[in-house]
């Protein structure tokens, strides 16, 4: 996969990237929306700097680091990708408050309609704005949405300086070991 040109990432405003979903998930990860430089390759966390892949390695999920590119192996391993907000963005806090809202009523429908044994949101902010959860922290929440239940994980975006790759790892190796 070539990196796109700034010119394409500045054209992938408003576009949205197809959800790697399917029956017999075991984690659909839900990322707050697509970064620019996501919708200009196609590939869910393509960001340089996006410790989502490294994370999913070092918990535990896959046996090896995956790049953007392989996301299609996903949900052969039993877990697929999403996002609250399909539409893509510089930066998430780009989005009102209202696309939260709406974006939570239409993940709710996909995990009915799909039944992953989880639902992993990535990022607490968006959260908590989507699903009215002012005071959700990270980590297994008493809800459930459309019948799964949920598991909040910091987001994996190179913006949130409050995690690592390794401190993000044991946030996901802690959803990892309630799904083994």
């Amino acid at each position: 996969m070539s990196a796109p040109t700034a010119a394409e990432v500045a054209a992938a405003g408003d576009r949205t990237i197809p959800d790697l979903i399917g029956p017999d998930l075991r984690v659909l990860f839900s990322g707050i929306n697509p970064s620019l430089y996501s919708a200009a390759t196609g590939h869910h966390f393509a960001r340089p700097g996006n410790r989502f892949w490294p994370a999913l390695h070092r918990s535990g999920f896959t046996e090896r680091q995956y790049h953007p590119s392989e996301q299609f192996e996903l949900p052969s391993l039993g877990l697929g990708i999403t996002n609250v907000v399909a539409r893509a963005t510089a930066r998430a806090d780009e989005l009102s408050p209202a696309e939260l809202i709406t974006g939570g009523e239409v993940l709710a429908a996909l995990t009915e309609r799909w039944k992953p044994r989880y639902l992993a949101i990535l990022g607490v902010t968006a959260y908590r704005t989507a699903f009215a959860k002012p005071k959700a922290a990270i980590g297994p929440q008493p809800e459930h949405i459309g019948g799964v239940p949920v598991w909040v994980l910091p987001n994996p975006s190179g913006l949130n300086a409050h995690y690592t790759v390794d401190t993000l790892a044991d946030a996901y190796a802690d959803l990892r070991n309630a799904t083994a």
